[in-house]
């Protein structure tokens, strides 16, 4: 393949990408209408995701796989990153959800300046003003100054929380140079399946899991398989494209699912959010290049 048509196909997977994420809500909205709740939605999305991944790439994984700790934290951060941002979106409005989730680059500054002792460029303090100020303009109310939290909503706090965990997962993942990206993928899958599971366990209702209807395990199984072949062709997309230019087509996430999200839901955001989420997007935008290396030489974890 020529590196145009391989740009071609990168950019065509990035693009992919941004669209299943940004109208991934619809189907587990409407399965949690249909009384297929979330955690029972995101354990038999994944376990089809775990099972087709396994059965694809068996080979990669016996020759690539090796046991180390951090694999567990990775889990866990990456599993509920996916299931508080589908627990956000299919009980909250679509673009709060996404555009609190995108305050991501603010968390990764943190998060590189307390685990990897980097500090911020000028354009990191850029990006960290940029997120700041747009979160202050989107979540501004009058009732803040009457000592009200600033987020209301379980769903926008999922979101926050989902948007921190990405960070934190991103960051430990540059220090775990030694693992393979395949294997730091499936962390992924296993992770919502397992903090799936948890939640239904905690609920009770895993029992529930049997009384799915045959038509809604077709749709979790059709979403299983996208969810795998997008998590493959955006890590071929990132291996070829700039990572500036690769998080400039990841963003039309945000446009897929505004539209998604008046089309369908009949969702509208005022023009306060539409500013703060212009200023969020921008940050985003310039967040590669945030940081450079402290003094101090990193230990391999």
């Amino acid at each position: 393949m020529t590196p145009v048509k391989q740009k071609i196909v990168a950019t065509s997977g990035i693009l992919t990408t941004a669209l299943v994420w940004g109208l991934m809500w619809y189907p587990f909205r409407s399965l949690n209408a249909q009384g297929v709740s979330v955690p029972m939605a995101s354990l038999a999305t994944y376990l089809v995701t775990i099972a087709a991944g396994l059965a694809l790439f068996f080979k990669v994984y016996r020759r690539q796989f090796h046991f180390e700790p951090v694999l567990v934290l990775l889990t866990l951060l990456f599993g509920w990153c996916n299931f508080s941002y589908t627990m956000a979106v299919a009980e909250g409005q679509v673009m709060r959800v996404l555009l609190l989730f995108y305050l991501s680059p603010l968390w990764t500054a943190l998060w590189s300046w307390l685990l990897l002792h980097e500090h911020l460029t000028r354009r990191g303090w850029a990006v960290v003003g940029l997120s700041l100020l747009g979160c202050g303009v989107f979540i501004y109310r009058p009732e803040l100054f009457a000592g009200e939290l600033p987020l209301t909503h379980r769903y926008e706090w999922l979101a926050l929380s989902g948007g921190m965990a990405f960070a934190l997962g991103n960051v430990i993942s540059r220090r775990s140079h030694g693992i393979p990206v395949p294997v730091k993928s499936a962390t992924v899958w296993f992770g919502v399946a397992l903090i799936g599971a948890f939640s239904l366990l905690q609920s009770g209702d895993l029992p529930r899991m049997l009384e799915i209807p045959a038509e809604s395990w077709l749709v979790l199984s059709i979403l299983g398989v996208v969810l795998l072949c997008t998590s493959v062709v955006s890590q071929y997309g990132l291996s070829i494209i700039p990572a500036t230019q690769a998080m400039t087509l990841m963003l039309m996430e945000l446009v897929f699912a505004a539209v998604s999200a008046y089309l369908l839901a009949g969702e509208r955001m005022s023009a306060q959010e539409w500013l703060g989420g212009a200023l969020i997007a921008g940050a985003s935008l310039l967040s590669g290049g945030m940081s450079r290396p402290g003094n101090k030489p990193q230990p391999t974890p």
